[in-house]
């Protein structure tokens, strides 16, 4: 019988894995942005000086992943596990940086929920006693998502009003058994809620009913209220995707005060031209590992609820008149160990 599980998606960590290093690297757009402050790297050329947007993503994660090892004062022989994923086709962005880490590797695709399905699945292995040390690594690039998923970008097709912005970066995360925290405590994993959204240029509306579903189920779990949390933040919905959660929410008598969205955070709306905000996985990656984390670690907050949410097309389903299935994954991370 397991006294770990609180309903029927929540994980309650026994030993909760304390983030011992974090780190991040972004593209210049990023750095024109209001979380500037924050980034570890930001880089003018945003080939990072490779002969390829594909190749300068798998650059990205080795440079945020080995940020995030000094931080913890780790080499990377010294993780047990490593959990990466990107956007990009068999994930080539992340089995590419990994070559030569002499570590573990187990890839992933949440799509733009893919930092935080690394981070729950992270503190499973280490909870469960499977190792003392992983990491959790995610990234896109703009150029590479739009050569991918739309058009060249030579073609210069017009953005729709709904469409958000592919982050250029790529955020790490070094989970230990043992340390001073922040702490992942609790990590709720999300079921496929699709409500018929076809529009890939409106992943906000495909996103925003699965990250609800997931936010009321932790929170039900948990038997905690919203309040609990000093912030509750999704993915990357932006700015409509932000709307639609807070109106069911508000549907149910809940005013989310405390609530907001990695992709809204990371751009200016009105100087940037992003259109509905940031997306990628590598936007809340980097939002995570850098204003987040921080601000824990300044003492802006105490306790974060974050939801990764991501949106589960390809160019084939999209081509072939499919819907759009959406998922979130919530990890609750805590400045206090018991909490």
């Amino acid at each position: 019988m397991t006294t770990k599980k609180l309903g029927r998606q929540t994980v309650a960590f026994a030993s909760p894995p304390t983030i011992a290093g974090y780190g991040n690297v972004v593209g210049k757009k990023e750095g024109e942005g209001p979380l500037a402050a924050s980034f570890d790297l930001i880089n003018e050329d945003d080939t990072f000086g490779e002969s390829s947007w594909e190749k300068a993503e798998s650059t990205m994660q080795r440079l945020a992943l080995q940020s995030a090892l000094n931080q913890a004062g780790k080499a990377a022989s010294a993780m047990d596990f490593i959990f990466a994923g990107d956007l990009l086709n068999q994930c080539i962005a992340s089995s590419f940086a990994v070559r030569g880490q002499d570590t573990s590797f187990l890839g992933l695709y949440g799509a733009c929920s893919t930092m935080a399905e690394g981070l729950a699945l992270a503190a499973m292995v280490l909870d469960g006693g499977f190792g003392t040390l992983a990491g959790a690594v995610a990234s896109s690039h703009f150029c590479s998502a739009e050569r991918q998923y739309r058009t060249p970008l030579e073609y210069g097709g017009q953005r729709t009003p709904t469409a958000q912005w592919t982050v250029t970066g790529s955020g790490a995360v070094i989970l230990a058994q043992e340390g001073n925290g922040p702490y992942v405590t609790h990590a709720t994993i999300g079921k496929i809620v699709d409500k018929g959204i076809k529009d890939a240029n409106n992943m906000g509306a495909a996103m925003a009913p699965a990250a609800y579903d997931t936010i009321s189920t932790h929170l039900a779990d948990t038997g905690r209220k919203p309040s609990y949390y000093d912030l509750i933040v999704t993915g990357d919905l932006g700015s409509l995707g932000k709307e639609i959660v807070l109106d069911f929410f508000h549907k149910d008598g809940m005013d989310l005060q405390n609530y907001d969205d990695c992709g809204v955070l990371i751009y200016d709306a009105q100087s940037q031209d992003v259109h509905c905000g940031g997306s990628g996985c590598g936007c809340s990656a980097t939002v995570l590992t850098g204003y987040l984390l921080k601000g824990m670690k300044g003492g802006r907050w105490k306790h974060i609820l974050f939801c990764g949410t991501g949106a589960l097309l390809s160019p084939t389903s999209t081509m072939q008149g499919e819907s759009i299935p959406g998922i979130c994954h919530a990890v609750a991370i805590s400045t206090q160990k018991g909490d």
